[in-house]
């Protein structure tokens, strides 16, 4: 049963994403690039942003799979396609998969976010919750393709999927002139290894760089094994790049033109996301921001001066994620800061320290009294203050402020757990 029109276990060349870029041009927004000047300032080079979170699914998955889908012969059209997803491209086939009027079912694992199941829904896909974590969702659609003659869409390594991300790369090549460095995040590698045949192929002087989270190094196991095996995950902020094992077809492509690959802990994400959002307004999720996160977090000190392009490739954050982010992301600039202070137990004392408080300028975000525990001096009452400031040298000056008026403080830091549980993978 014939459902491609070209071979799915083929490698896809220079001209099929040439291909891709007129096929898909009338489904899929042509997504800006501009210098964010914030940005370029904190990270000591020019960099622009390829805002792919503006897909109207909110990621660039829509390139792949649409350009997948209408690759598909006729019959197959007809009889429908299925992925095995917990995310992004779910969304972008059951969008396309709508809009081309061709049958969707997707494999979700259980545990998959309850608002991208009934999105993907709402879009008029057939959603299936089966499997504990991405590879138990994966047999089940293979199964399905087999019994129902079903075409398989893999995410990230099937060669119309890589051509079709690989129209960012004609795209960023057409916006930004002398373009010096292009920095990628990596879970399949099907947006690396298509961004890096359309640009190397046209231009072999620019770097290819890759950035996958600590938690999720599936790329960072095949390179060093030199074949793509299977690695274990942790739960990551990043959690659209949390891909168990990178794609065959994504690994060849990569090794043969990306420069190099670079780490990102869960705290520079945190902070990409916040510094996206303050300084570019821009809305992104873990995944979006992982490549900026190498920048901001000074791994590429040989970009430094040079025009870098970010592809920010995902926007779809959690809005209580984002709430968690934003708060740490004030914490670590000083702006928020919790403390216990110790006030005496009679009239006027709680008065006193909010009085010191306002007359530094700073704002009082949350307060709470406690009587029984944490103190033992019955004279005294330990209060728990969340304070928001200017800035780290304006915290200071409140802590010092109510230190010069007899108020003991102890400053609370984040607690990081020594176990980091298991990811589900997408």
């Amino acid at each position: 049963m014939m459902n491609r029109v070209t071979d799915p276990s083929t490698l896809p060349m220079f001209d099929d994403i040439s291909a891709a870029s007129s096929r898909i041009a009338d489904g899929i927004f042509h997504t800006p690039c501009f210098e964010a000047p914030a940005l370029s300032e904190r990270c000591d080079c020019t960099v622009f942003t390829k805002d792919e979170h503006l897909q109207r699914t909110g990621s660039f998955k829509e390139r792949g799979a649409r350009n997948a889908l209408l690759m598909l012969s006729h019959d197959a059209k007809q009889r429908g396609a299925v992925a095995a997803s917990a995310g992004n491209h779910a969304l972008a086939l059951a969008h396309h998969g709508r809009e081309l009027g061709i049958p969707i079912t997707v494999c979700m694992p259980i545990h998959a976010p309850l608002v991208k199941q009934r999105r993907c829904e709402l879009l008029g896909a057939k959603v299936l919750r089966c499997g504990e974590h991405i590879l138990e969702a994966r047999q089940t659609a293979d199964d399905l393709a087999q019994k129902d003659g079903l075409s398989y869409i893999n995410g990230f390594d099937d060669p119309a999927v890589i051509a079709g991300q690989g129209t960012i790369g004609l795209e960023v090549m057409a916006q930004v002139p002398r373009l010096d460095a292009v920095v990628v995040p990596v879970g399949g590698g099907g947006l690396l290894a298509g961004m890096a045949l359309a640009i190397k192929t046209q231009q072999p002087e620019v770097q290819l760089i890759g950035v996958e989270p600590v938690r999720a190094s599936s790329l960072h196991a095949a390179r060093q094994s030199g074949a793509p095996i299977s690695s274990d995950m942790q739960a990551t902020l990043a959690d659209g790049l949390a891909v168990p094992k990178v794609g065959d077809l994504a690994f060849q492509l990569i090794q043969k033109h990306v420069d190099h690959v670079v780490q990102v802990d869960e705290e520079a994400i945190a902070m990409s996301i916040f510094r996206l959002a303050e300084d570019t307004k821009a809305v992104v999720e873990g995944a979006g921001a992982t490549g900026l996160a190498a920048l901001l977090d000074g791994q590429l000190p040989e970009l430094q001066g040079k025009r870098v392009v970010v592809p920010l490739c995902g926007g779809n954050i959690d809005p209580g994620m984002l709430g968690r982010v934003m708060d740490l992301g004030l914490v670590h600039d000083g702006r928020l800061v919790r403390f216990h202070a110790f006030i005496g137990d009679r009239p006027g004392g709680l008065s006193q320290l909010t009085n010191v408080i306002a007359e530094q300028g700073a704002s009082v975000q949350q307060i709470t009294h406690d009587r029984a525990f944490g103190i033992t001096d019955f004279a005294s009452v330990l209060v728990e203050c969340t304070v928001e400031t200017r800035d780290a040298a304006h915290r200071d000056e409140v802590l010092q402020a109510l230190a010069k008026n007899g108020i003991e403080t102890r400053v609370l830091e984040a607690i990081r757990p020594k176990a980091v549980p298991p990811g589900i993978g997408r």
